[in-house]
């Protein structure tokens, strides 16, 4: 009777004929202990219906105990090897695999000519290495997984835990694990939600469609503390019925509190009039806005449609195809500029266009010294190519290169202000002030070119008047300090309706606004704190927000307002986003598995590469930028006709943030529907 010394005896009741009876929801099991315990523990397999009714205690200390037992069949398993490993003839065969054939990994069939001697040929550096490199190669990982930080922080952990360490089986990080660090994520966003009730928050709703015309949405939530993801809806059934996806905006303001939200922030493939009619209608206190970064980003496409531009970034192109296509050229290439790359690869497609042109000026006099160089006129595997007459006159045409730096000119104010509003900062209060000094830079590049000035700032103004002009942003940029107290800025007095307007949206009763104008008239004429040395020198220094919050309390009322208008992001791609993830969630095949699962992952994922890049602003990576070149983009592809996924050309479409060029080979190698995280 040693079976009944097991400690889950005490969930179940012993019956005749190796059947048991869960002493939780009464169900009588065949095949003992072994079958109840898969029963408590939820976990689907064996063919064991799920136990109803335990308790969750039960469930983690009964999946602590399977869990422990497979270890311990892994390691009785590892030893028996080791065993007959060491009982095998000196002379092994080299085509030996080092585990049994019936047990060989994928990797093992890859090398079949490994001997078990070739680890210890190696120093445990190399060794490690080598075991980590199979571990990607084997999964199909890519390779950008290295450069995440948790991937270092695993490898420390590990190491510190010493020889013999077993990790996590699967089901345990799909369960035990995954709950766990959803819980610590979700700990993490109601700690930044207490600051709600002074700042506010802005809802970021942003939808992708994909080649199946399905419609996915996020909705994330900012505040100056943390940007959090909520939730991944499909709405591709009601896409463009305004009233459910009223009803679903709906709901999401009620998750976060109508009290609390101050804006939401939606892009244009919305029914954005309908649903903000609705919104504003429904929500006295609520803003929805424009994105920010979508109105620029279409601003750059607009410059790069005007005739002699699109031509520039065609003979531009021409070069760079060239090069890429032609490894030894890219060789040569790279070897003159110290391992710089001609172009960049950049958030959507007209900042790739720009960012490019700015890197190939940078690179003017290299790509001349190198279209004449011995070693470049020595090879015949290109410089015969007729390409190659192509690009050495493009390289030598001034006319060019003249275009290239006008464009340059043309394109880095607006760029700029498209870094400022992309880092998921508050920028709301800067907006205006940053479209004024883009604007202004175009008049005095054309100073002299009154024909050239007017088309780019019509381009600006239309897209300005259409899509970006919104009241918060010039109620915001009224009471950003570094603006209302600079007197070279010139459109205070223009923005001063809008500001009332929101005023009294804000404070909507009469004793809500009882001495708000006094109140305006303190802060606009800077007496009593306001006018401070330390005031004074903070204006420009720190967050519009947090100026407020530390000077201004000689206006109470203002103050309340101010700290929930300044406080807001104004642009939906403040954050990397990874489609590819989200894709998963609404595969109908893995509906039917595990949607709730998936629907975790994406939660966890999320919110761990938001907190990431929250922390890695310090180094000052480019927002507009990926490190990796896309080698499908249309400055390196030569095919005439582009693939559909080439370019999600829509803002901020950033699949998973990953080497752009491994996804493909991954996509090709194993084919688009092997997901990731293996369920």
């Amino acid at each position: 009777m040693v079976r009944e010394k097991d400690v889950c005896w005490e969930f179940a009741e012993k019956l005749d004929g190796n059947k048991v009876r869960c002493k939780f929801c009464q169900r009588i099991l065949n095949g003992g202990i072994s079958r109840l315990k898969h029963h408590l523990s939820r976990l689907p397999s064996k063919g064991v219906n799920p136990c109803s009714k335990v308790r969750d205690d039960v469930t983690d200390r009964v999946r602590a105990i399977i869990a422990s037992k497979e270890e311990v069949k892994e390691i009785s398993s590892v030893k028996k090897q080791k065993l007959i490993e060491v009982k095998s003839p000196g002379n092994v065969s080299a085509s030996k695999s080092l585990v049994p054939t019936e047990a060989a990994s994928p990797n093992m069939k890859v090398f079949p000519t490994v001997t078990p001697m070739l680890p210890h040929s190696m120093n445990s550096q190399e060794n490690a290495e080598r075991s980590i490199a199979l571990f990607f190669f084997e999964n199909k990982l890519d390779f950008s997984v290295a450069r995440s930080s948790s991937y270092q922080l695993m490898i420390d952990a590990i190491g510190k835990c010493g020889p013999g360490f077993t990790g996590p089986p699967a089901e345990m990080l799909k369960t035990t694990w995954l709950e766990r660090i959803k819980s610590e994520v979700g700990l993490q966003s109601k700690d930044v939600e207490k600051e709600w009730a002074t700042t506010g928050c802005t809802i970021i709703a942003d939808t992708w469609t994909d080649n199946k015309s399905r419609a996915l949405i996020n909705f994330l939530v900012s505040s100056p503390s943390r940007t959090f993801f909520h939730k991944s809806v499909d709405a591709s059934a009601y896409f463009k019925n305004t009233k459910c996806l009223a009803d679903l905006f709906d709901s999401v303001i009620q998750e976060f509190g109508p009290e609390n939200v101050v804006q939401i922030i939606m892009d244009s493939s919305f029914n954005y009039t309908g649903i903000a009619n609705h919104i504003v209608q429904n929500y006295g206190t609520i803003f929805v806005s424009p994105c920010t970064s979508q109105c620029l980003n279409l601003i750059l496409e607009e410059f790069s449609k005007v005739d002699w531009v699109s031509r520039c970034i065609l003979q531009a192109q021409t070069i760079s195809k060239f090069i890429y296509n032609n490894a030894s050229l890219l060789d040569l290439m790279k070897k003159l500029s110290g391992g710089q790359e001609l172009i960049r690869t950049g958030i959507t497609k007209s900042v790739s266009n720009f960012l490019s042109l700015q890197c190939m000026l940078k690179q003017r006099l290299r790509l001349k010294h190198m279209f004449h160089s011995p070693e470049y006129a020595s090879n015949s595997s290109y410089a015969n190519k007729p390409q190659s007459i192509s690009c050495v006159a493009i390289v030598e045409d001034n006319d060019f290169w003249r275009a290239v730096e006008e464009c340059v000119a043309i394109s880095e104010p607006f760029l700029k202000v498209l870094r400022e509003v992309s880092e998921g900062k508050p920028a709301v209060g800067s907006i205006y002030e940053l479209m004024t000094r883009a604007k202004e830079s175009i008049r005095t590049y054309y100073i002299m070119d009154e024909n050239k000035c007017k088309i780019f700032l019509d381009i600006v103004d239309k897209k300005w008047r259409e899509q970006l002009h919104s009241p918060l942003h010039a109620a915001a940029a009224f009471l950003n300090p570094s603006i209302q107290y600079n007197p070279d800025i010139k459109f205070i007095s223009s923005i001063k309706e809008d500001f009332y307007e929101v005023l009294e949206k804000l404070l909507p009763l009469p004793d809500m606004r009882r001495d708000i104008t006094n109140q305006m008239y303190t802060f606009t004429k800077a007496h009593g704190m306001f006018g401070c040395s330390l005031a004074k020198e903070a204006r420009t220094t720190v967050s519009p927000w947090l100026w407020w919050e530390q000077y201004g309390d000689a206006a109470p009322g203002l103050q309340r307002v101010a700290i929930r208008i300044l406080s807001q992001v104004c642009s939906t791609f403040s954050f990397q986003r990874h489609w590819s993830t989200f894709q998963q969630i609404h595969s109908e095949k893995r509906n039917k598995i595990d949607k709730g699962t998936l629907n975790d992952l994406v939660y966890i994922n999320y919110n761990l590469k938001l907190a990431r890049q929250m922390r890695i602003k310090s180094l000052e990576a480019d927002p507009l930028q990926f490190d990796d070149i896309d080698m499908t983009s249309e400055w390196v592809e030569e095919s005439e006709n582009a693939s559909p996924t080439q370019w999600l050309d829509r803002f901020g479409s950033a699949l998973d943030g990953s080497d752009l060029n491994t996804r493909h080979f991954g996509a090709a190698m194993f084919g688009a529907n092997d997901h990731i995280f293996g369920l």
